[in-house]
């Protein structure tokens, strides 16, 4: 019998991958090689060289067929779960379609999301051009690769880590934009950019989430880490990023597992059932704040002062220009972060690096900068900024919290079979990460005085 109520129905997608020229199948929605997913020959051979090739771009088309479906389907407000069926074209549908591979990339995908995926392979009509040969400077014997941005815990713990690994380490630039990818393209260096763009066909995307987001970091990390024969991915998120969407979650909402060991244990049995490559996610930071990482990179590192170039802020750019300048909003939920850690490290920023300059001032609409387009501030906007505020108060109060503390051992507990840590050991980390992080978001929201529109949102820190 048909449900009639649309709340009881499950929001859903069927999604073919085509090659340019042909068509989807009735009932599909096509995703079109060199239309909606289009790679770039230049970046792609910087990850497929060697005998690899093929195994490799068809791992990279699934990432991007899955980030196409994932925004091409709105969640409803009223459920989070939604029905995705993907169709994708593969060099290798035997492999693609083996159950262990099938069940590992459902499962990861899943829980990552908290959607139900179902995919199928099928053969391609014509093998991909394989890349020009040629020599990538990859040196012998690395231990670890480490996904790069331009973030700032990005930034800060690849230098720490540079410390620590020297040339055994090797970075893998994300983002299609990346600054020095050229360059670097061109000097026959691996892992410049994120090989391939995907877009919807002449209008945005209707899906903001963007959970998928973590399924493609992660896997082009885990790629990287094949290919230069290294046994660990560095996840450079500290404490708050990784653990601290899954522990704080918005509304209705599904927990948030993009920097996440439960996730990450996931891809690692992920990659071994693909690639027959064993691969360990490290967190090197779990147990720290931002704060604290950002501190120890300054004092430690020759390139420590460079914290000041990175970025943090989520907003699209037309939404952060001022005087045609793109800036940092300054008040969604990693720029509050942001801002917060580094008072706690005792450091400043010039209050022109965002579009809220000021956080003292007594109201949301003054904290703008005086000549940023007043029309842009929306109501919108502000439950944006209540929701970023809220989120590193909701945190800071969740060791108090009364209906916290069976959440608290269950995230003890999981936290401790992903990493093979004594659940004792896991709590007292946990404990000390989020005192840490309620000590400095106090601290942050006093020094900006009783009258700031921020402390009037706050709670935990006016207690």
């Amino acid at each position: 019998m048909a449900i009639n109520n649309p709340q009881l129905r499950r929001s859903s997608i069927k999604v073919e991958v085509v090659e340019a020229g042909t068509r989807a199948r009735k009932g599909w929605i096509s995703c079109e090689l060199e239309n909606n997913v289009r790679f770039s020959t230049e970046y792609l051979e910087s990850y497929c060289f060697a005998g690899s090739y093929f195994v490799v771009f068809d791992a990279l088309l699934v990432a991007a067929a899955v980030e196409f479906a994932d925004r091409t389907l709105h969640r409803p407000a009223w459920q989070w779960e939604r029905e995705i069926e993907l169709s994708i074209p593969v060099h290798d549908p035997a492999l693609w379609n083996s159950k262990k591979v099938l069940d590992e990339l459902r499962s990861t995908l899943s829980f990552l999301t908290g959607d139900s995926w179902e995919l199928s392979f099928y053969s391609r009509l014509k093998p991909m051009d394989t890349p020009r040969q040629g020599r990538f400077n990859i040196p012998e014997g690395l231990s670890a690769v480490i996904p790069f941005s331009d973030g700032l815990d990005s930034r800060a713990v690849a230098g720490l880590m540079d410390h620590e690994y020297g040339d055994k380490l090797i970075r893998v630039r994300l983002g299609s934009k990346t600054s020095d990818a050229k360059g670097l393209s061109e000097k026959r260096q691996p892992f410049t950019s994120v090989p391939y763009k995907v877009q919807a066909d002449g209008k945005p995307f209707v899906e903001s989430s963007a959970r998928s987001r973590g399924f493609k970091f992660a896997l082009i990390g885990a790629l990287a880490s094949y290919l230069a024969k290294a046994g660990i991915v560095i996840v450079s998120e500290s404490g708050q990023g990784s653990l601290g969407p899954a522990l704080v979650t918005v509304g209705q909402g599904y927990e948030d597992y993009r920097s996440h060991p439960l996730f990450t244990g996931r891809m690692e049995k992920f990659i071994a059932a693909l690639l027959g490559h064993s691969v360990r996610f490290k967190f090197p930071r779990l147990w720290h704040t931002k704060a604290e990482t950002l501190k120890e990179f300054v004092s430690k590192c020759s390139d420590g002062k460079d914290w000041i170039m990175t970025w943090s802020c989520w907003q699209q750019t037309r939404q952060v220009s001022v005087d045609h300048k793109k800036r940092q909003c300054g008040i969604c939920a990693a720029c509050f972060l942001r801002r917060m850690s580094v008072h706690a490290a005792e450091l400043e920023e010039i209050q022109s690096a965002y579009v809220w300059e000021d956080l003292t001032a007594p109201s949301f609409e003054m904290g703008a900068a005086p000549t940023f387009e007043r029309s842009k501030i929306t109501g919108k906007m502000r439950q944006y900024a209540i929701a970023g505020s809220l989120h590193l108060d909701h945190l800071a109060g969740l060791k108090e919290a009364s209906n916290s503390s069976r959440s608290l051992k269950l995230s003890a507990f999981q936290l401790s079979r992903a990493l093979a840590l004594p659940e004792f050991e896991v709590s007292e980390k946990l404990e000390r990460l989020l005192a840490q992080h309620q000590l400095e978001w106090k601290g942050f929201v006093q020094s900006l005085g009783a009258t700031s529109f921020v402390a009037d949102w706050a709670v935990q820190a006016n207690l």
